[in-house]
């Protein structure tokens, strides 16, 4: 009888919310959230834990049996990247978890080695890829548009014909995608635009973010585009002292410096996190694969309708960012799968 009834609950289930309660047999599903950071300072990690709990909430309210629904811990591990190894073994070494998720480009090269010592912990990444690792799925935005999209506003803004990306540290998305595709926008916008780039060397240190702006700005560098955290916060700092303009990635960052920030692309963190966790719950992940998804798939936004863009941003810039953006979103346009260095 016992099996008949778990037979039937599996397939009364299976295309349903509910189905995610497909759980093997044990404790019911735990998730650990692992922010690298602070959420009070980085709204795109507040938007990762939303989407889980988003998830977590959706999951659980399918299952009337208290005993059986998931459960949710959100760490906060600071910015001191140092220290996020320790953490997450911390984390796995108490076995309380089945899952930690989390969302950070340099965490699979970190989790790597920790992955070995504990075979039976799963790990999720966000705006990150890695593949191989049986343990790990991560789901990398298409950054070669936002990228571009930044780089081709930096382009145009710029009265310099130079700009510059301000990076927290070197890491395969960032060597190979975020620069160069940022570079060729700019350059694609108006031609003989030069790029560089300049390493923070953490993602907190909005001393030394402010310092690398301030060079850049003697560089002759009028665009600048932070990817750098916290670091990010001296970068705005200069820029409005300086009079120079920043283009913004992966949230709606207007509010910040009105007239300083002119351009912002998001990346949709609630959105992938929420799914993303829907899948695990459900059983559906692929482990040891990528998941790529981006302005095609609804993941990445450009917001050219906010109040400041249209106050700040000249009318003949912002017709070639709507053509740029609409022809990236239909296909249109197509970028290349990779740059020739």
């Amino acid at each position: 009888m016992k099996k008949i009834l778990l037979l039937a609950a599996s397939a009364i289930f299976a295309l349903t919310i509910a189905g995610c309660a497909k759980k093997t047999a044990g404790r019911a599903p735990s998730i650990a959230v692992f922010i690298p950071g602070i959420m009070a300072d980085s709204p795109s990690y507040a938007h990762v834990a939303e989407g889980v709990t988003q998830a977590v909430e959706e999951y659980n309210s399918a299952i009337s049996d208290e005993s059986r629904k998931a459960k949710l811990y959100i760490m906060e591990a600071g910015t001191n990247q140092a220290e996020w190894a320790g953490k997450i073994t911390a984390l796995a070494a108490t076995g309380e978890y089945d899952l930690i998720l989390s969302s950070n480009p340099s965490l699979p090269e970190i989790v790597a080695p920790i992955s070995k010592q504990f075979p039976n912990e799963k790990f999720i990444f966000l705006d990150a890829a890695y593949e191989g690792n049986p343990n790990m799925y991560t789901v990398s935005y298409n950054q070669r548009d936002q990228a571009y999209i930044s780089g081709y506003m930096a382009g145009l803004y710029s009265k310099n014909h130079k700009v510059g990306l301000v990076a927290a540290q070197e890491y395969p998305i960032m060597n190979n995608i975020l620069y160069p595709y940022f570079a060729k926008g700019a350059a694609d916008a108006f031609p003989g635009t030069s790029a560089e780039i300049r390493i923070v060397g953490n993602w907190y240190d909005a001393t030394k973010g402010a310092e690398i702006t301030s060079a850049m700005y003697d560089a002759g560098i009028d665009m600048v585009l932070p990817i750098c955290g916290g670091a990010s916060q001296g970068v705005i700092a200069t820029a409005r002292e300086k009079g120079m303009h920043i283009v913004w990635f992966d949230e709606n960052g207007f509010k910040k410096a009105p007239g300083v920030i002119i351009s912002c692309c998001m990346t949709k963190h609630a959105l992938c996190a929420k799914e993303t966790t829907l899948q695990y719950l459900g059983q559906t992940i692929s482990w040891g694969k990528v998941r790529s998804v981006g302005f095609r798939d609804g993941y990445v936004s450009y917001f050219d309708e906010d109040p400041a863009y249209l106050e700040y941003v000249p009318q003949d810039i912002r017709e070639k960012m709507a053509a740029l953006v609409k022809g990236l979103r239909s296909g249109e346009i197509l970028l290349p799968q990779t740059l020739e260095k």
